[in-house]
C-alpha cells in the first residue's frame, strides 16, 4: 500500500548562490582563513562557519530559508 501525500514539503530548500557561500565559509575555516565579525577571532566551529555562510547569503539577497526565532519554535 503506498503513503498518502499530504502536501507538506520536508527539509528546506535552498539556493545554489546560498550553498556556494556556505561552502566558501568551510573552505575558509579549513584553512584558518575565517574570522568572527566583531572580535576577529578565529572561527574553528563548523557550525558558526555554516551560520556565517548563510547569514552572508541572505545579506546578498540569496535563497535561504528565514532564521527561525522564539516566537516560531513556541507555534510549533
Amino acid at each position: 500500500m503506498a503513503a498518502k501525500k499530504t502536501g507538506r514539503k520536508t527539509g528546506r530548500n535552498y539556493g545554489k548562490a546560498a550553498s556556494e557561500k556556505v561552502g566558501k565559509a568551510l573552505h575558509e575555516r579549513k584553512h584558518g582563513s575565517l574570522r568572527s565579525g566583531r572580535s576577529g577571532k578565529k572561527v574553528t566551529s563548523r557550525k558558526q562557519a555554516i551560520a556565517i555562510g548563510l547569514s552572508e547569503a541572505r545579506a546578498m539577497g540569496a535563497k535561504v530559508p528565514k532564521k527561525t526565532s522564539k516566537k516560531r519554535k513556541a507555534k510549533r
